[in-house]
């Protein structure tokens, strides 16, 4: 019966951190469509997230990979600081996608890093499509 009874609670806080997610994504992908974007696609959030941008402080290259890693899963770490930063997947990481300040600071700041600037309407939804698939 305690089993059965810890699976149901487990289910159940599963179920609601993905519908927490879901009403912060949708919040935010409503409000990227009315500054202009449209038709998010979760492809194009992988390929953007994948892509290599010039490292204007050590030469070479970065990407969203370079501190989340290949497995969004998994822990990341800073490559600046070495912080570990928790997991990306909603799956695995029940607290994101759950605030949407949080995803906007998040966005400013690792757009900027990583690619030299803000990101885009169109960029942010489908970056988030990529991670809700996560």
């Amino acid at each position: 019966m305690r089993t059965i009874t810890t699976t149901l609670l487990a289910a159940t806080a599963i179920a609601l951190a993905g519908a927490a997610h879901a009403g912060v994504v949708d919040e935010l992908l409503a409000g990227y469509q009315r500054q202009g974007a449209a038709d998010f696609s979760a492809a194009r959030g992988e390929k953007f997230w994948t892509a290599t941008h010039p490292d204007p402080e050590k030469g070479g290259t970065r990407s969203c990979q370079t501190c989340h890693g290949t497995d969004l899963h998994k822990s990341g770490k800073h490559a600046k600081t070495g912080k570990v930063i928790d997991p990306m997947a909603p799956s695995t990481n029940a607290e994101r996608l759950t605030d949407a300040k949080k995803i906007e600071k998040w966005f400013k700041r690792n757009c900027k890093w990583t690619i030299g600037r803000e990101c885009t309407a169109q960029e942010k939804g489908d970056i988030l499509k990529f991670l809700q698939g996560q």
